[in-house]
């Protein structure tokens, strides 16, 4: 069963810079999957931030581009979110996620906090 343990989260001002990363264990596939970003602010849906496929081809919501770059290690299996001129819309839960044969498994989340 695959495990995910996000970190980096925290409080930064505006403008400021975050990384998170996320390190997945329990399969021996995780590097062939995907690695997504999520967030989830209070009283708002979970949003798609970013995502990383197993050969590195990206995706970005609108709401980051520019701002956030992902990544992953030689190893792939810990996924990185770097955060740079953070604002007050991104605070929020981050969270990774993987689907692996029919099941979708996610980490507890970090709290990044945006704010002066």
């Amino acid at each position: 069963q695959v495990q995910l343990v996000e970190s980096g989260g925290g409080l930064v001002q505006p403008g400021g810079s975050l990384r998170l990363s996320c390190a997945a264990s329990g399969s021996t596939l995780i590097r062939f999957l995907s690695m997504d970003w999520y967030r989830q602010a209070p009283g708002k849906q979970r949003e798609l931030v970013a995502t990383i496929d197993g050969g590195g081809s990206t995706n970005y919501a609108d709401s980051v581009k520019g701002r956030f770059t992902v990544s992953r290690d030689n190893a792939k299996t810990t996924a990185y979110l770097q955060m740079n001129g953070l604002k007050a819309e991104d605070t929020a839960v981050y969270y990774c996620q993987i689907h692996d044969r029919g099941s979708d498994y996610r980490g507890q989340g970090t709290q990044v906090t945006v704010s002066s």
